[in-house]
């Protein structure tokens, strides 16, 4: 299942930049509003240092990573709800996303432009809630006048679960707030929710694009924007987004981590996004491991065995029997399957195995 991210932002905060980055696509970056007028959409591999690690054992014919993908939407204005800018066909393609990373402008340049004539990244994160709560709204309202009547005509106990859920989200975002503020209280309730396909009930990330001199610590603008963000409970990001882009554009790993190391960074923000984009999504990774391929599957946390069988082929979800299974650190410790088993150190689970981060596994299945 490849994860989908949504880029969103004001017009010149560096999303594009951000985006190429992040992809092998290259986005027009340019100093205007509008210069990304379809969605880009990026495939991109997710670091994982297990892999190697594990090809360097196993010696295999390919290595695979998981991915993620990446879509960079148009730059957001004001009134974007009510169809200013380009505002209804982005906010439909934020909708078919699985989380947005908010990216804001946390860095002074005269030579780019800001939509709103000065940087002030509070501002423009209150822009972009603003737009995405009015939409959501909207979306509610509809909601409601199509299931209220079901609700008191017909009797129907889901549509009257519905109705309340819909009314808490309508109270919360009249307010100004996202609907991700209004705490469910059942997992029927976070079913309903899930049909609704809010935009402000999925996971966010606040992106800080920064200059090079504030790449390692911050700046002002990023202490404002963790200030305004606790509440949500959102994680922060700093990324120097042009520098991010320098990096991409060098050749070989050992040329990266010198650039990555004179500016005073352990890892690329690249990596650093992927992984909290992960996290932030509530995703682990398990391992397949032999002669023929070693390679990473993404999985939600909390999923037993079979669910992770199904991840790689519906039939080995839909015939499981047991999964065998090796401990990364094992595996590394101990250098073969064969050694492992030797040791005593792969286990045979059943169907209630929840899997954990690392796990390397084999599925037994009959269909």
């Amino acid at each position: 299942m490849a994860l989908q991210c949504g880029i969103v932002g004001l017009p010149n905060v560096g999303k594009s930049t951000l985006f190429n980055c992040l992809s092998n696509a290259k986005a027009q970056s340019a100093n205007f509003p509008f210069c990304t007028i379809e969605p880009n959409v990026g495939v991109i591999t997710v670091p994982d240092e297990r892999l190697n690690k594990l090809a360097e054992l196993c010696k295999p014919q390919r290595v695979i990573p998981t991915t993620v993908e990446i879509v960079d939407i148009a730059g957001l204005v004001k009134g974007a709800s009510k169809g200013e800018g380009l505002g209804n066909k982005f906010l439909a393609n934020i909708r078919e996303t699985d989380a947005i990373l908010h990216v804001l402008r946390c860095f002074d340049d005269p030579n780019v432009v800001h939509v709103d004539g000065n940087v002030n990244p509070i501002r423009d994160k209150e822009i972009i809630d603003a737009e995405l709560q009015l939409k959501d709204l909207e979306t509610v309202e509809s909601r409601l006048q199509k299931i209220q009547k079901q609700a008191q005509v017909g009797g129907d106990k889901q549509a009257k679960l519905a109705v309340d859920v819909l009314l808490r989200y309508k109270a919360a975002l009249e307010q100004g707030l996202s609907a991700r503020t209004v705490a469910l209280e059942s997992k029927e309730e976070e079913a309903v929710a899930k049909e609704m396909f809010l935009l402000t009930n999925k996971p966010v990330m606040y992106v800080c694009n920064v200059d090079e001199a504030s790449a390692v610590n911050g700046n002002k603008y990023v202490e404002q924007v963790k200030e305004a963000v606790k509440a949500e409970n959102a994680e922060v990001l700093v990324v120097a987004a042009k520098i991010e882009s320098e990096i991409a554009e060098l050749e070989t790993y050992e040329e990266r981590q010198m650039f990555l190391e004179e500016v005073g960074l352990k890892e690329s923000g690249v990596n650093r996004l992927i992984k909290s984009a992960y996290s932030l999504l509530n995703l682990k990774t398990f391992l397949t491991a032999g002669s023929d391929e070693v390679r990473a599957w993404t999985f939600m946390d909390g999923s037993k065995a079979p669910q992770c069988a199904g991840v790689i082929h519906t039939d080995f979800e839909k015939g499981f029997i047991r999964a065998e299974v090796i401990k990364y650190k094992d595996f590394v410790e101990l250098g073969s399957e064969a050694a492992c088993r030797d040791a005593g150190k792969l286990s045979i689970e059943g169907k209630d195995y929840l899997v954990q981060d690392g796990d390397i596994m084999h599925f037994r299945f009959n269909v």
